[in-house]
């Protein structure tokens, strides 16, 4: 078992199931001498930044959060999820919980990839106060919370993949192309990504991301499914979320044909 504190989306129980992770506990803490921040880049621009923490020299500084008892076998999800040594460094600080100093794993940013420029979205926002709600953390905190600027995105287009004959793919050939991901119908290659997406290579490659990504709205209950996907059962919101990023996908990546999620599919 190791301790995990967490004090971004990560408060927002879930969300943490979605990455894989089921605590076996979870109580309120505090980290004392440090700020939230939220100057993390995302990996795509329409996201803005999310949550880090950095030391603070002001009187009272602090930072809630929620400390997690989790199995072992949770860290390596949680590291590859939070991207760690690609984006966040994982360090050992001292919470405070239940009147008690103790010792727990989190997550901080990498100094190439902090621009405190960074405003986080609405979307990220909304999936971390309501995790700071879930907690019960101190009121005052979350209006703070509530009250923080947020990134605002350009409108996007409905999208269009480019004229052409393009191949169609399904899950089993998708996976023989490492440098190749799917999303809402469309498959990409990354393989001439900018650097700040090598990680991604490694995380998207070889699979359809649609379901990864749904589960991340700040509207999801965790139930979302490969058959809501595969039945068209979206709602508005969902399909505008997953029109943002194939705009993003475009833009980072070149497009290279569809993706089928019914074997009758043509």
């Amino acid at each position: 078992m190791f301790r995990y504190f967490g004090f971004g989306s990560n408060m927002n129980m879930t969300s943490l199931r979605a990455k894989g992770v089921e605590p076996l506990a979870a109580r309120r803490a505090v980290l004392h001498g440090w700020c939230l921040r939220f100057n993390v880049q995302h990996f795509f621009r329409h996201e803005g930044g999310v949550g880090n923490i950095e030391h603070c020299e002001e009187a009272g500084s602090r930072v809630l959060g929620v400390l997690y008892d989790c199995p072992d076998e949770s860290l390596q999800p949680l590291d590859a999820v939070e991207a760690y040594g690609h984006g966040y460094d994982r360090i050992t600080v001292e919470v405070e919980a239940d009147g008690e100093r103790i010792s727990a794993l989190t997550y901080v940013g990498m100094p190439e990839f902090i621009d405190d420029r960074c405003l986080p979205s609405r979307r990220y926002l909304n999936i971390v106060v309501d995790g700071a709600r879930q907690a019960g953390l101190d009121s005052d905190y979350i209006q703070a919370l509530k009250a923080q600027p947020v990134h605002q995105p350009d409108d996007y287009p409905p999208f269009m993949p480019p004229s052409g004959d393009y191949p169609a793919f399904d899950v089993e050939s998708l996976a023989r192309h490492p440098l190749y991901t799917g999303l809402y119908g469309a498959v990409f290659d990354m393989s001439e990504a900018r650097p700040l997406h090598e990680y991604l290579k490694r995380f998207f490659g070889g699979r359809d991301m649609t379901l990864f990504h749904l589960k991340r709205l700040d509207s999801s209950d965790g139930k979302e499914s490969m058959e809501d996907i595969q039945h068209g059962r979206l709602n508005e919101a969902q399909q505008r979320y997953l029109n943002g990023y194939l705009n993003e996908y475009a833009k980072e990546y070149r497009y290279v044909g569809r993706f089928k999620y019914n074997n009758n599919e043509e």
